[in-house]
């Protein structure tokens, strides 16, 4: 593991031992690595997104839905629920 060092004004490192004194993080470094691993996540996601959205722009006319794509998508739904 490597080590870094960063200038913070008092009140954000106030902020920070607030945190850890809260019992969640065990120190402010795993307060600052749960915070970069979120946003990492956050960045994948919003590229997927992304990537999907270009995808669907990219895959042909637009059709109105139907009645029975409807159904379909509630059907999917309830599926993806009972799994969990």
């Amino acid at each position: 593991m490597s080590t870094i060092n960063i200038s913070l004004p008092d009140s954000v490192k106030a902020y920070l031992e607030k945190q850890v004194a809260s019992g969640n993080y065990n120190n402010i470094s795993d307060y600052i690595l749960e915070l970069i691993v979120h946003e990492q996540k956050r960045k994948t996601a919003k590229e997927r997104v992304e990537e999907l959205l270009l995808e669907a722009l990219d895959s042909g006319e637009a059709t109105p839905m139907t009645d029975i794509d409807w159904e379909n998508i509630r059907q999917t739904v309830h599926n993806n629920v009972a799994q969990k």
